[in-house]
């Protein structure tokens, strides 16, 4: 795959998708998926997603979100959707969208379940930061989720430096 102008790729480069069928196994004391389960599924989206597009390891920095929509049954089929939405130097946001099925109705409608937001960091074989490359959106919708990603990275380091500001002058 050749990496474009000025070694970036476009988030289809990287996209990946999996599926499960639930069981009892994931079920919490409600009788649904324990949203770890969930959240584990769509860590591991997010990492093969950050592999691909690195190149390389690349190991879980921050979830900055993740939103439960509806809950998940036992026995329903979960697909999670992945892809780059934003690469740094060092850094990849991750998008994953979590949606559901009746493992048993074909015709029923996939339902939007979670959506989550995972940081990455790219890093090589001692354990230290490696450069990743860029990317390149190629749809508008691509676009969209690069400037919102670039928003929620502005959220994070902001809090990050008003919490580190409220250390230094606490006694």
């Amino acid at each position: 795959m050749s990496t474009g102008s000025h070694g970036a790729l476009p988030p289809s480069y990287a996209r990946v998708s999996l599926a499960i069928i639930t069981s009892g196994r994931e079920a919490n004391l409600l009788g649904n998926v324990h949203g770890g389960e969930i959240m584990k599924l769509a860590d591991s989206t997010a990492g093969a997603v950050a592999q691909r597009h690195s190149g390389g390891p690349a190991v879980t920095a921050a979830m900055d979100e993740m939103a439960f929509l509806e809950p998940v049954h036992v026995g329903d089929i979960v697909r999670t959707f992945a892809q780059v939405n934003w690469a740094g130097r060092s850094s990849m946001e991750i998008g994953v969208r979590v949606e559901t099925q009746p493992w048993n109705d074909p015709d029923a409608h996939a339902l939007h379940v979670a959506s989550a937001y995972f940081v990455f960091v790219a890093v090589d074989p001692n354990g230290r930061a490696r450069p990743v490359p860029g990317l390149q959106p190629e749809t508008a919708d691509e676009v969209r989720r690069m400037r919102e990603a670039e928003i929620r990275r502005a959220h994070r380091l902001s809090k990050r430096q008003e919490i580190e500001k409220g250390r230094a002058s606490t006694p």
